[in-house]
């Protein structure tokens, strides 16, 4: 029951300042900014919602395609992603473009400065939803708001369901498009923020947008989650981490184990806890696709941290 995945396959380049940027910023000088940071330590990192997801799917032994349009500089992450087994089957290139990617400096105070180039993102709309390709799943994750809007109206006219997961593209959209994104969709995923920041803008509360779809899906990082379907509240517990490394593709790791679990025609609590084991293991490791599982080990870890079989 393969899902497709439509959002950002892009690169992220991090770097660690060695000292705080509130001692280099003077306040009273913003408007005359001009500074640079000695960056010793730097990392490369494949990324992008769509990548993060579908590689998180693979480890749990689900099916995904990530859906995009990269560029002439895709690659070492086309050879990333044919050595992990992730298909490329709707990956769409453009050599006049660069691959999507972010530049984001850390500080020791874990503050960040991130500058992101779009790229061959901006064209993601040319990329169009297969109905003849046995797709069961549908995500529409942050691309260029053209892409989001017609993949969104294209899984829809195809019969697909539909996860909505707006994420870093929200602020491209007002209330009348929100709205008719839950009009679409089967399921919604927000964290805390997103989700005051969906319901300021749709005029509908947290409560009035469950009752639009199947299931809202609410993360709050180290507090759990909360799953609303069917006029029912389960609240997730989140997992046990052995150590904070680094956050960032957190929430792409519960996503995949929320698709996982629709796939597997489990029950919410049980979808929910694989999610937030998932984001838990990635947590632990630096990069969005560093970390790495088996079967065994995922279901023993499940077992310690909930008490409970899957």
């Amino acid at each position: 029951m393969p899902a497709l995945i439509c959002g950002s396959v892009a690169y992220d380049t991090v770097m660690v300042f060695d000292g705080r940027f509130k001692d280099h910023i003077l306040a009273d000088r913003i408007h005359l900014l001009n500074v640079s940071f000695l960056v010793p330590g730097m990392r490369r990192n494949f990324g992008g919602c769509a990548g993060n997801i579908a590689y998180n799917l693979k480890l749990l032994g689900s099916e995904g395609h990530a859906m995009a349009v990269v560029g002439s500089d895709f690659g070492p992450y086309e050879a990333w992603m044919r050595a992990n087994g992730l298909s490329l089957a709707y990956i769409d290139r453009m050599d006049s473009e660069y691959t999507p990617q972010a530049f984001i400096t850390t500080d020791l105070d874990s503050n960040q400065i991130t500058a992101f180039h779009p790229g061959s993102m901006l064209f993601a709309h040319r990329n169009r939803i297969p109905t003849d390709a046995g797709i069961r799943f549908g995500v529409v994750a942050p691309e260029n708001r053209e892409g989001m809007i017609e993949h969104s109206e294209q899984f829809v006219a195809a019969g697909i369901p539909v996860l909505f997961d707006p994420g870093q593209g929200l602020p491209l959209f007002n209330g009348e498009d929100l709205r008719k994104f839950i009009d679409e969709a089967t399921w919604v995923a927000v964290n805390d923020y997103e989700g005051n920041l969906l319901a300021e803008r749709t005029g509908w509360s947290l409560e009035a947008i469950a009752s639009k779809v199947e299931a809202l899906i609410v993360t709050r990082g180290g507090k759990g989650s909360t799953i609303h379907a069917q006029g029912r509240v389960h609240e997730i517990p989140a997992a046990p981490i052995a150590k904070l490394a680094d956050p960032t593709g957190c929430g792409d790791a519960y996503r995949a184990g929320l698709l996982h679990g629709l796939q597997q025609g489990l029950d919410w609590p049980t979808t929910g806890r694989i999610a937030s084991l998932m984001g838990a293991i990635k947590i632990e490791h630096h990069g969005t696709q560093n970390h790495r599982f088996g079967h065994a080990d995922f279901a023993a870890r499940f077992r310690d941290s909930f008490g409970r079989d899957i």
